[in-house]
């Protein structure tokens, strides 16, 4: 997975102008000058999902991983909707209840350790119960990882 970590933003539709794309995204982290700036539609949450790539970049115009996560959650079964990924570097993190987008953010996470104190956190902040949710990570989890995600989840499983 590319280190794409930070360069997203999701913006409600009734807010969004595909002219100003570049400015909403440059509002939330910092563009470089070769930076292409691209959006898709999420109409699950009536959202638009603005980022950046490299255009020297060899992967090119891939959708980011926050796409994957946002167009999972709705084929997730349970009503707590935890996907996750993590690339060694962030840690991409799309939280739903029922129908309602609670949470989409990235966070930067050296290790898996930082990356789990990020998901906690968002859990926790969310009033969610991890014992009764399960979390669904994209991204391939080590045997220790996994192990250590069901000290606290009701179940590990991959998207």
């Amino acid at each position: 997975m590319p280190e794409t970590g930070s360069s997203i933003a999701l913006i409600p539709v009734s807010f969004f102008d595909p002219a100003s794309a570049r400015e909403a995204l440059a509002r939330t982290v910092e563009l470089k000058e070769d930076e292409e700036v691209e959006y898709i539609s999420i109409p699950e949450y009536s959202a638009v999902l603005v980022y950046s790539f490299s255009a020297a970049s060899p992967e090119g115009k891939e959708y980011p991983e926050m796409y994957h996560l946002l167009k999972a959650l709705p084929g997730i079964g349970e009503y707590n909707k935890i996907a996750a990924s993590y690339d060694g570097s962030f840690l991409h993190l799309a939280i739903a209840q029922g129908g309602n987008l609670l949470l989409s953010n990235v966070f930067r996470a050296a290790d898996f350790t930082t990356a789990e104190y990020f998901l906690f956190m968002a859990v926790k902040k969310l009033q969610m119960n991890p014992e009764v949710s399960s979390v669904f990570f994209r991204s391939p989890l080590s045997e220790a990882e996994e192990m250590s995600l069901y000290r606290y989840f009701k179940s590990v499983e991959k998207l």
